[in-house]
């Protein structure tokens, strides 16, 4: 794994990454619940919403997979592309033709974009977390236990 010195990200990104994450999704549902839309409505906001995190994340795993010299496929790649693309667009779409205030729709695009961030900050620290922790393998715990 062609692997550089990976930083530990610091406690205040971590936790600013989660609060991000929390607070767009949060803000997301909050508004959801307290729409006046039916309820077929706010399961496509709600489904956009899972689509697009775990869309976001995907993307974000893939890109780093490369960049580390994991192998990814270039479909698989593609795909993350295209499905974090589409749940955007999917919002977008629904917002245009929703009948709401253009204050709400300013709203839910916002919280949806911040969730986004959020879960891609999380994914990025939670990589780099793991990559920064020291590995031991069974050779290494043994050299260790005969010292």
């Amino acid at each position: 794994m062609n692997q550089t010195n990976i930083q530990q990200p610091s406690f205040a990104f971590v936790a600013a990454s989660w609060a991000a994450l929390l607070a767009g999704f949060v803000a997301f549902l909050i508004g959801l619940w307290n729409a006046e839309m039916q309820l077929n409505e706010k399961g496509y906001y709600f489904t956009v919403l899972a689509f697009g995190l775990y869309a976001a994340i995907s993307l974000q795993k893939s890109v780093r997979d490369r960049l580390e010299g994991i192998p990814v496929t270039g479909i698989y790649y593609g795909l993350s592309w295209i499905a974090l693309l589409l749940a955007i667009a999917l919002l977008t779409i629904g917002l245009f033709n929703a009948t709401l205030q253009l204050s709400e729709k300013g709203f839910y695009a916002m919280s949806f974009m911040l969730a986004l961030f959020g879960a891609i900050a999380v994914q990025k620290n939670t990589r780099d977390l793991q990559s920064a922790k020291p590995r031991f393998s069974e050779t290494d715990a043994a050299s260790f236990v005969d010292e």
